[in-house]
């Protein structure tokens, strides 16, 4: 059998790379030798973490006989949904219209041209080799049905999606008002989030919650957000031991999660919990972020720099073996008093919260006793240690390591850490070097391999929002110029004459090409690339890239109204969009304490979707337009407040800075940014 999954960059087809189902790579041979054997092709869709992935793996891709019926009448197709999103949303699409839900692992059975014509998500063995029976028998007998109905299957998909991306409109206040309105009617005013069990946490939503409440002042957005990230915070879903978010959970208030953690969750909250501690200076809400990136820094980066995808929910095949706990287990790690502390602290009984009697740890308060929690936390966390580890994703992926550097520069910057700055800048370097040639990224990489798999648009998108916010805290003007030549890609080679596709106009024709502006637990590569667009005009100036950014946002209206939940990115880039946004200009020495005091006032008092510009005040702009003609003033840093190319008059303390800042602030002239003063 060939062993057609030996060099695949993805850990997820390298577990499979043994299997008895002699798996094949998406390719255009797998569906060649399709064709020519006549056969209908199995399309198996998951990713390294997935914990019904494993369970379907084990019970049918390892077993000699079931393995034997898939040989024989079809040609099994493995697809990490990570590497391919574009794969993964073509027949996810189709999975969900066929069988009303969808999720992973996805199963599909396709013709040879690649139109699906039954779908669903984990089979039991048993139930699966029946299936596997009855496709055979259908395309051997009724083969012309079997092709119709895949025809008709793959014209609807095709015409629905052409359908969704033509309904536009423009960004208005009224929109994100009516879009708060929508998400209260949702919101679970007892434990947080919104709607039932299963929760997964609501980042983008968040965020444009956040800043909706800063723009307006209105406490009902605030409200929610602060509800919900202190009901994450307390809860199961987030590990208290090591900190980082699950991600999700299985029930309404947040106690047992899904244990897998992936780098996307985390990068997101890392960043929105961030920006609570700022407006709410809540400790709570900076324990969380630092405890967050600790958790990316500690878990997560890889040995080239970069950050790697996720860590599997199970140990040793036991799903969250590695995160419960029993009132013995924490007797034998601690004295008889902090034990009792500790049950009391982490509400943990004997009864338990998960399976066997074990229990999530939970924190309902904070504790009295800072330290003894911190000494009871570091015991718990070392016999942790000792346990059989989860696995670990090492891919590391453009768009999500795009969101771990914006997280980790504002967070190094905030919280005055600069071991997470100089994090954010490996990951760059590593997407630079590696994911990057001739302006073109590559999706993932491997031990520092670049894949094979071309960069979507939220590739493109995140990188340069990345980029950017990492230019504002180091001042290097390099990453500003490489967001502009992955945002000019991003222009030419993603956009249409209804909006943005997710994949580009010389990428592998799939049954259609997908353009979907709905967030996920990651923001659209359509939303993700508006705020990335708006940022980038207002560092350098340009109309055209901001006008591109008002494009991006164009779906806006028909994704809130139609599911508030699934805008919340965009509904953040639009805060930002009647925000201005603001454009701060911060310039002095690089080891003046004068300056860097402004630096990190200018991020702790930014409004919603600001950007910000680091340089030496010596009136060069050094590749970012917001600094050109900056100095200092009579020899002081100082700091330059615009909006709209707008500009106030330069301010010289923190003080000032943060008086500037405020929205009842009135702009005290309206020049181009090259001659504001």
């Amino acid at each position: 059998m060939a062993d057609r999954l030996r060099d695949a960059t993805s850990p997820y087809l390298l577990q499979h790379a043994d299997n008895p189902v002699d798996w094949w790579p998406w390719s255009d041979e797998a569906f060649e030798q399709a064709r020519r054997r006549d056969v209908p092709v199995l399309l198996s869709v998951g990713y390294s973490a997935c914990h019904w992935c494993h369970v379907m793996a084990h019970e049918s891709f390892e077993d000699d006989a079931t393995a034997a019926l898939v040989n024989e009448h079809l040609v099994p197709i493995k697809v990490d949904r990570e590497e391919r999103p574009d794969v993964d949303a073509v027949y996810m699409a189709a999975t969900q219209a066929l069988t009303g839900s969808g999720g992973w692992p996805m199963t599909v059975f396709l013709t040879p041209d690649k139109e699906p014509f039954y779908c669903g998500t984990y089979f039991p063995r048993d139930q699966f080799k029946r299936l596997v029976l009855a496709v055979a028998k259908a395309w051997r007998e009724n083969r012309a049905a079997v092709g119709a109905q895949a025809g008709e299957i793959a014209q609807a998909l095709a015409e629905g999606a052409a359908a969704a991306s033509g309904e536009r409109g423009p960004v208005t206040a009224e929109l994100s008002a009516a879009a708060v309105a929508a998400l209260a009617r949702r919101y679970d005013s007892r434990f947080g989030g919104f709607g039932g069990a299963p929760k997964f946490p609501p980042s983008s939503v968040l965020e444009f919650l956040l800043r909706q409440a800063e723009r307006t002042g209105e406490a009902q957005p605030l409200a929610m957000a602060a509800g919900t990230l202190e009901s994450m915070a307390r809860g199961g879903i987030y590990d208290q031991l090591g900190g980082g978010f699950a991600r999700y959970s299985t029930d309404a208030r947040w106690v047992v999660p899904h244990f897998e953690k992936m780098l996307y969750d985390n990068a997101q909250l890392a960043r929105v919990y961030a920006h609570w501690w700022r407006r709410s200076d809540a400790g709570l809400a900076r324990r969380v972020a630092e405890r967050t990136c600790d958790f990316m820094l500690a878990e997560l980066r890889t040995p080239q720099g970069g950050f790697a995808a996720a860590l599997d929910a199970d140990s040793g095949g036991v799903e969250g073996e590695f995160y419960v706990w029993t009132p013995d287990e924490i007797a034998d790690v601690l004295p008889p008093g902090d034990a009792e502390y500790a049950l009391t602290l982490f509400a943990l009984t004997t009864a338990g919260t998960f399976e066997h009697g074990r229990s999530v740890l939970q924190l309902p308060a904070d504790p009295a006793d800072e330290a003894r929690f911190e000494r009871v936390r570091s015991a718990l966390l070392a016999a942790r240690s000792r346990r059989l580890r989860p696995g670990r994703d090492d891919k590391v992926v453009a768009a999500w390591n795009g969101l771990a550097i914006a997280a980790l520069a504002e967070a190094g910057l905030l919280f005055s850490r600069p071991e997470y700055i100089e994090a954010a800048a490996g990951a760059a370097d590593l997407v630079a070097s590696v994911h990057l040639s001739n302006r073109r990224l590559a999706r993932t990489s491997l031990a520092g391999v670049a894949g094979t798999s071309a960069g979507v648009l939220e590739d493109y998108a995140c990188v340069a929002a990345g980029y950017l916010a990492l230019a504002g805290v180091t001042g290097e003007g390099r990453w500003v110029r490489l967001a502009g030549e992955l945002l000019d890609v991003a222009i030419e080679r993603f956009s249409g004459t209804d909006g943005f596709y997710d994949t580009a106009d010389d990428a592998e024709a799939l049954i259609y090409r997908p353009a979907e502006a709905a967030d996920g637990p990651t923001p659209s590569g359509t939303f993700a690339l508006a705020g990335a667009l708006l940022s980038y005009a207002a560092l350098t100036g340009s109309a055209r890239y901001r006008d591109a950014a008002s494009a991006a946002l164009a779906p806006l209206r028909q994704v809130a109204d139609r599911y508030p939940q699934a805008a919340g990115w965009g509904l953040a880039v639009a805060e930002a969009f009647l925000a201005g946004p603001a454009e701060i200009a911060v310039v002095g020495p690089p080891e003046d304490e004068h300056t860097a005091a402004l630096h990190r006032a200018a991020l702790l008092a930014s409004p919603p979707g600001a950007v910000l510009a680091l340089g030496p005040g010596n009136g060069a702009a050094d590749g970012i337009p917001l600094l050109e003609g900056r100095t200092l003033v009579n020899g002081r840093p100082a700091a330059y407040v615009c909006r709209d190319f707008a500009c106030q008059m330069p301010v010289t303390t923190p003080d000032e800075l943060l008086a500037s800042l405020r929205p009842v602030q009135r702009l005290s002239c309206r020049h181009r940014l090259e001659t504001c003063p």
